[in-house]
């Protein structure tokens, strides 16, 4: 499979994600909420490893790669705390789109961390994917 169908897989899983974590959000603590979500997540990474048995391992890893996936690891835990906060108090329909203003952050990002070029196609797409979140969100 190509990049673009993992990515529209990944699309079509982030929304079930939402519609499903509104769902089981509700009547409970977020951060708890979170917490079991987090650990679904785990066991099934884990899982995946397991299964297909990588030959490196963890013999690949430099102390670079365990800096920034651990730094990783913070930014996606804060972010889903502050995701299952915001969908526990406000609507999906909204929270969602706001969600994905993380696409044009990551396209700025990519250019001043990643040295990567901005085409007219990614700095019109950013702004049309900004200007709906907050067309959605002023609704």
């Amino acid at each position: 499979m190509t990049w673009l169908t993992w990515s529209l897989l990944s699309a079509a899983f982030a929304a079930a994600t939402a519609i499903l974590a509104k769902l089981g959000v509700q009547g409970v603590d977020s951060n708890v909420a979170t917490a079991v979500r987090t650990s679904v997540v785990l066991v099934f990474t884990w899982l995946l490893v397991y299964l297909n048995r990588s030959p490196t391992g963890f013999a690949s890893f430099s102390n670079k790669t365990w800096i920034f996936l651990g730094l990783s690891g913070l930014a996606t835990g804060l972010s889903w705390v502050c995701y299952f906060h915001a969908l526990q108090i406000g609507q999906a329909s909204r929270v969602a789109p706001i969600d994905k203003l993380s696409v044009p952050l990551v396209i700025l990002f990519s250019l001043v961390f990643l040295g990567e070029q901005l085409t007219w196609a990614k700095g019109a797409g950013g702004l049309l994917i900004a200007a709906g979140a907050v067309l959605i969100a002023l609704e």
